[in-house]
């Protein structure tokens, strides 16, 4: 067997073993009226921590536009340095007084930015002191399997490592500490699927 045919040989059996040690996760979150729940954030924390830095792939920018913050919800990894820019006509004044991120950007104008760096895992509500209407959402996490549940209330992670796992879920309407429920689970080979209804008080 060739040198390369040997290297061929064993970076596929590796992919293979790791595609093998890993399965899907399939939330669906349900409100109080029992209707889908969109834009609840599902993490998956696993006791298998990957060595690579957490990405995403998409902006970590949380604009604001049209007297409110864009988008709504933002995930980022801890150590996230995220954009604030002004795309309004008016000046803006956002500041958070969450405990995992205390922040204050003094008023700015269109097309201009602001940054913050989010080095605490948790989550920080945004608000604005000149528009008290605006409110926002950054959700700083410490592992690559958060997403936000679509407009059907379901949320799709592929990827997680077989074994066990805690299954956090973030709405601002759950009445709990930092508005997260936590539940342990078993991801096997075949994968794991649940459904959360969200309880009101």
């Amino acid at each position: 067997m060739s040198m390369y045919r040997a290297a061929f040989t064993a970076a596929a059996a590796s992919f293979l073993a790791s595609a093998a040690s890993a399965a899907t996760v399939n939330i669906d979150v349900r409100g109080s009226d029992g209707k889908p729940l969109a834009g609840a954030v599902v993490m998956v924390d696993t006791s298998r921590k990957s060595a690579a830095p957490i990405k995403f792939d998409y902006a970590y920018e949380m604009a604001q536009q049209n007297i409110a913050f864009v988008p709504h919800v933002l995930i980022v990894p801890v150590g996230s340095s995220v954009t604030f820019p002004n795309r309004d006509k008016v000046r803006h004044h956002v500041y958070s007084f969450s405990k995992a991120k205390k922040f204050d950007l003094k008023l700015y104008g269109k097309d201009e930015t602001r940054a913050v760096v989010f080095d605490k895992a948790g989550v920080v509500a945004l608000g604005c002191n000149i528009h008290d209407a605006m409110s926002g959402f950054v959700i700083a996490v410490d592992t690559p399997f958060a997403v936000q549940t679509d407009a059907n209330g379901h949320a799709t992670i592929t990827g997680v490592p077989i074994g066990g796992a805690s299954i956090r879920v973030w709405h601002p309407t759950i009445h709990a500490a930092d508005n997260i429920l936590t539940q342990p689970a078993t991801v096997s080979a075949a994968g794991f699927a649940t459904t959360y209804t969200i309880r009101g008080k």
